[in-house]
């Protein structure tokens, strides 16, 4: 196995509204009845040989909302611009730039953007997850979008 010596990507975007970072692998959800309006970029994980953690970007568009879900494993979201509403369990409660956000595992949830322009999170989540009985990597299955 080859040693890990940690890399850094470099923030290539604009601040506060259009964040980008060099290396992040992007796709677009499909607009839907469940989801509408969001891109997820992979900043940290299988790639970067992330053995704990992976770390994820969303930018969710005006009127956007990411999908209602819930998972085995726990999230911990960090509001970087716009304002919206979360869904945790049945309870909706208010969030702003600069909000942190603890999900525990499976519990029910889903972010809305209420506010008047993009609002975008980091989500930091396990690196690996147990799927139909093995060890599979978080972001393994995924068909990124070329940029």
């Amino acid at each position: 196995m080859t040693e890990n010596k940690g890399i850094v990507k470099n923030f290539i975007g604009e601040w506060p509204q259009a964040p980008a970072w060099d290396g992040q692998r992007s796709r677009s959800y499909p607009t839907t009845t469940e989801y509408a309006e969001v891109t997820e970029n992979w900043l940290i994980g299988k790639a970067e040989k992330a053995e704990n953690f992976a770390l994820r970007y969303y930018r969710v568009e005006m009127n956007g909302f990411t999908r209602k879900e819930y998972h085995p494993y726990d999230h911990g979201i960090v509001i970087l611009h716009g304002q919206g509403e979360v869904l945790i369990g049945g309870e909706k409660q208010p969030f702003s730039q600069g909000d942190l956000i603890y999900i525990p595992p499976d519990v029910e949830h889903q972010l809305v953007n209420t506010g008047d322009r993009a609002m975008g999170f980091l989500c930091i989540i396990p690196a690996k997850r147990q799927k139909h009985g093995e060890t599979v990597w978080a972001d393994e299955k995924i068909k990124f979008e070329d940029k």
